[in-house]
Parts: C-alpha cells; structure tokens; sequence
C-alpha cells in the first residue's frame, strides 16, 4: 500500500486552489492526480482537515460492546441461525449486523461450527438419521 502524500504537499495543493486556480491545474503544477486534488479540496471544505485516514491497524468491531447479548443468546439456543440472531440483536439493542459478520464474530470469540471426524455437519440429537443412511444401516443387518 503507498504512503500518504506528505501534508507539505496537501497544504500546498489545497492553498493552490483556494486562490482560485482549478483543480486539474493543480493536478497538473503540482504533478499529483486530479483524484487526490479533488478529493483532498472535497475534505478540506468539510471538515477542515488535510490530514490523511489513518491506515491499517486493528478496526473496532461494533458487535464487541454487545458481547454479553450475543453469548447469552447462542447459550440460551445453540442451534440459533445467524438470521436468527441479527434479528434478535436489532430487536433487543437496536444494531443491524449482517449473519456473515456475526458468523465471523462467533468464530473470532471462540465458537465454531461443530463437525464429526468425517468433516460432516453433526446432526443435533432431535433430528433422526436420513434414509438413505438407515437404509445403508438395514442392508447391512440383513446381509449380517
């Protein structure tokens, strides 16, 4: 990822064009692209600021002040969908949160999706076998 353009530059590009020259004269005397010209002015008139957005580093899940929420639900319903749970979330705190990103955010703290040796989904104990597996199960008593 390439550096921020240095607030040297910024402030002279964004001076540039508050004297009243255009901003693909700035691009151009100061050989930056018109981009970084109009979105560096665009900043500048509303909030005043040349500064660059801060770059990487750690971004604040917005699911994490809700934590307690969210545990104490999957524990109350194990087998609860994320669709399940964002609508839970957005009834009872009021946050919209996409079922990916909740899936991402049960992972991260710990939770995983339960498979078997096999790498199949486990099946919870109130669902029976499928029939082809209890026919595959009877075929084999009989030729026992």
């Amino acid at each position: 990822m390439p550096k921020p353009i240095s607030m040297d530059l910024r402030e002279r590009v964004a001076a540039f064009v508050e004297e009243g020259h255009s901003r693909r004269a700035a691009a151009a005397h100061f050989k930056v692209s018109v981009s970084f010209v109009v979105n560096l002015v665009r900043a500048y008139r509303t909030t005043g600021r040349l500064a660059p957005k801060p770059r990487g580093g750690r971004r604040h899940a917005k699911l994490d002040p809700h934590r307690e929420f969210l545990l104490d639900r999957v524990a109350e319903k194990e087998d609860i969908t994320m669709p399940e749970l964002a609508s839970d979330l957005e009834q009872a705190v009021g946050v919209r949160a996409d079922p990916a990103s909740l899936s991402r955010w049960l992972i991260r703290n710990g939770y995983r999706f339960k498979k078997n040796p096999g790498g199949q989904r486990t099946r919870s104990s109130r669902r029976p076998a499928s029939a082809r597996r209890m026919d595959k199960r009877a075929a084999a008593k009989d030729a026992a």
